[in-house]
């Protein structure tokens, strides 16, 4: 069974930066698809960024474009997450989820995912 340990987030002033890491244990074949997904209290989990081995493609939620950036290493298994110009609505817990290949365009839907971390608390203040 494949386990997700994320490590990262914290609390931080609007504007500010967090990095997230995710590495999938033990180092496994059949992950080739990595994403982070967040969940505010009282609303859905959404999809904020997705990273495949397949072909290299990085994808991003419009509410994060230009801010985040997802990177990773597919010998290791590990995807991370770097937010900079942080704002309060970026508030939430942040998931790091794992798959086998997705195909392009399904890759934001969390009902695709086989794999999820316990999740990590991202808090940025007014």
């Amino acid at each position: 069974q494949v386990q997700l340990l994320e490590s990262g987030g914290g609390l931080v002033q609007t504007g500010g930066s967090l990095s997230l890491s995710c590495a999938a244990s033990p180092r496994t074949y059949s992950v080739f698809v990595m994403a982070w997904f967040r969940q505010a209290p009282g609303k859905e989990r959404e999809f904020v960024a997705a990273i495949t081995w397949m072909d290299g493609t990085t994808e991003y939620a419009d509410s994060v474009k230009g801010r985040f950036t997802i990177s990773g290493d597919q010998a290791k298994n590990t995807a991370d997450l770097q937010m900079n110009s942080l704002k309060p609505e970026d508030t939430a817990v942040y998931y790091c989820a794992a798959s086998p290949p997705i195909s392009l365009g399904l890759r934001n839907n969390a009902k695709k995912y086989d794999y999820w971390g316990q999740g990590t608390q991202v808090t940025v203040s007014s």
